[in-house]
């Protein structure tokens, strides 16, 4: 078992080919295969995170996205918002989430608080 890290798409590709080679033997876990395998998908992990990381989506967006989701109106979140107005307010971008609004959006469009808590600056 020769490993290094992944610095290139090059190497990256000979991880994933190497990664289906060791997924077809199916090793046990502890064995130097299962070790190799184990490795190996901590690598490809690091190096995606590094290269391909995905932007947190935007909480209107995603507001947005799940009311098209689910054929919902802007009038079916006034009980989750507060008001017809406030619906709109919030959907165009004119006022922010409170907190009651975060909570109660999440836990009925089933979207995750950390997609609606907007994020700190730094």
């Amino acid at each position: 078992m020769h490993l290094s890290p992944i610095r290139t798409e090059a190497d990256y590709e000979k991880a994933l080919e190497r990664i289906d080679v060791l997924m077809d033997l199916e090793p046990e876990i502890g064995s130097t295969e299962g070790d190799e395998l184990e490795i190996l998908a901590l690598l490809i992990e690091k190096y995606e995170e590094q290269h391909w990381q995905i932007a947190a989506p935007d909480p209107i967006e995603a507001i947005k996205y799940r009311m098209e989701e689910m054929g919902l109106k802007q009038k079916d979140l006034v009980p989750l918002i507060g008001s017809k107005s406030k619906v709109s307010e919030v959907l165009n971008r004119k006022i922010g989430l409170s907190l009651s609004m975060i909570s109660n959006l999440s836990a009925q469009l089933h979207i995750p608080l950390e997609v609606l808590v907007p994020k700190a600056s730094a």
